[in-house]
């Protein structure tokens, strides 16, 4: 059974003295050859892909053309390999991990990473909105009905299926929604390519085979954004980690990669299509791109309408269920480290929804929810990720946190200077003005969001080395800021394993994991 199937069973098993037994036991497991190691990554990526790619990936192409599908299809695709990369390194350096947060509190300590679950339950509630807010323009495209009643059904329908039944039943909805994109996929081919009038005046003035300053801007911007954010989804990580070798996680990582980008590119062509056919803008005209593969619909049968509608609605369902699982499953180990009962837990879920689901109905573009969480991500994930290297056994936690914060605080400063407004440069933290202004500004934020990150790192610390050295020289100790960690053979762990726990702690006291 696939390690992210155990993970919210991990945390519903009630927390005490077993709690370490429990985890160990679930590693253990996943890697004594009990998981299908060659489908790790590609039941991953089924999790991440709800019914939000059916208007991201088409509103990309009616902006940036060919070229921005490519590039989105590709940058969605290839930041699966980090995984294959990081995981086994991770891995090693925290034996008992299974996310990565555990990894950060083991190298950081608990403030860094009660910071990074809190940006986990963020990057988790975002998704969560745009998945709403996605399902309910479907029911509104397709039907011409409100799409909320469709929205608060299901995410009463979900609540009380995953209340009851755990992560059985997320894995049935995996299953079904694995199901349902190849199903969606196959039928929207053929019936697209057998009813669908291909215009030539129509690809010759719309310019979406040319390249443009957005498509060359994404180059960079999208696997930034997407290759960051990635880190903040518990379920790469855990499927990487219960892989049995690194031999076996490069093969369901390369599987996974070559599946997702043939997936993305057919969805992100409907876009093209719709302009190339006149389904979009329309009669009258739409300036949404994001319906494109909806208006594309309504000039096919009425039989495929329905067929998408109810696909639509199951792989939404699935993709939610999955992200309420890992936002319970996230704030009871990253958060609460399993000592609240996992029930208040699921409360809490619940009332997170109602404001869900007030956003999800005066959402913007569900392309632009995704790269709020990116540009998140974007901050914190490079700063994050120094501590990574055994050179820079100096960084701590307090570096880490000034960094992500600062990387937002560095976004909104040049989106102040840039547009000589302090509320463009707030507003440029949300991407409100989007991607497609023709300006230099989303591009500008992704640039100086990691950068700026690294720079207020290394602003923190030299703050925190000076405090450190006149704290040293007031108190008449040594400056010991820059001596390496000390190190324990194996022998040697096995000899303090026998004594006391106290006396480990203090013989391995020097370890790094400090805020400071």
């Amino acid at each position: 059974m696939p390690l992210t199937r155990l993970y919210p069973l991990y945390f519903e098993i009630k927390s005490g003295s077993t709690s370490n037994i429990i985890k160990t036991a679930i590693v253990v497991l996943a890697r004594s050859g009990s998981v299908d190691e060659y489908g790790i990554m590609y039941g991953a990526d089924h999790d991440a892909m709800g019914s939000g790619i059916l208007f991201s990936y088409p509103e990309l192409a009616t902006l940036a053309g060919l070229q921005g599908v490519i590039v989105y299809a590709i940058s969605s695709a290839c930041p699966l390999l980090i995984f294959a990369a990081l995981a086994p390194i991770i891995r090693r350096k925290c034996p008992e991990g299974f996310v990565l947060t555990e990894w950060a509190r083991q190298r950081y300590g608990i403030i860094t990473a009660l910071y990074l679950g809190a940006l986990t339950l963020l990057t988790l509630f975002l998704y969560m909105v745009a998945e709403l807010s996605a399902i309910g323009q479907v029911v509104t495209v397709l039907t011409g009905l409100d799409g909320l009643p469709v929205v608060i059904v299901e995410c009463v329908v979900t609540t009380v299926y995953t209340s009851l039944g755990g992560f059985k039943i997320s894995f049935i909805t995996d299953n079904i929604q694995g199901a349902m994109i190849c199903a969606l996929i196959i039928i929207a081919t053929i019936t697209i390519g057998a009813r669908t009038d291909i215009k030539p005046d129509l690809v010759d003035n719309s310019g979406l085979l040319d390249s443009s300053l957005v498509g060359w801007q994404l180059i960079y911007i999208l696997p930034v954004a997407i290759l960051t954010n990635d880190f903040f989804l518990a379920n790469y990580w855990l499927r990487a980690f219960a892989s049995r070798t690194d031999r076996d996680l490069w093969i369901g990582v390369s599987v996974a990669m070559v599946v997702i980008l043939i997936v993305l590119t057919l969805v992100g062509c409907t876009g093209l299509i719709a302009v190339w056919s006149g389904a979009w803008p329309g009669d009258p005209p739409t300036e949404d791109g994001s319906v494109a593969f909806f208006l594309l619909l309504e000039k096919l049968p009425s039989w495929v309408v329905g067929i998408v509608l109810l696909m639509s609605v199951c792989l939404s369902t699935a993709a939610f269920d999955s992200l309420q699982s890992a936002m319970v499953s996230s704030a009871s180990n990253d958060v609460f480290r399993n000592r609240l009962n996992i029930w208040w837990i699921r409360g809490a879920v619940v009332l997170i929804i109602v404001p869900t689901v007030v956003l999800a109905v005066k959402a913007p573009s569900i392309l632009q929810i995704y790269l709020i969480s990116d540009l998140l991500s974007a901050a914190t994930i490079p700063v994050l990720m120094v501590g990574l290297s055994e050179r820079f056994y100096w960084w701590r936690g307090f570096e880490v946190l000034v960094g992500g914060l600062g990387g937002i605080l560095s976004v909104f400063i040049f989106g102040t200077i840039y547009y000589e407004s302090a509320q463009l440069g707030a507003e440029l933290i949300l991407l409100e003005q989007g991607l497609y202004t023709g300006d230099w500004g989303a591009f500008g934020a992704f640039v100086v969001a990691p950068i700026g990150g690294l720079i207020f790192g290394l602003i923190a610390l030299a703050v925190r080395l000076t405090f450190q050295y006149v704290e040293s020289h007031v108190r008449g100790t040594r400056f010991d800021a820059f001596e390496h960690p000390a190190r324990v053979s194996q022998e040697e762990q096995d000899a303090l394993s026998q004594e006391a726990e106290i006396h480990h702690e203090v013989a391995t006291s020097k370890v790094v994991g400090k805020f400071f």
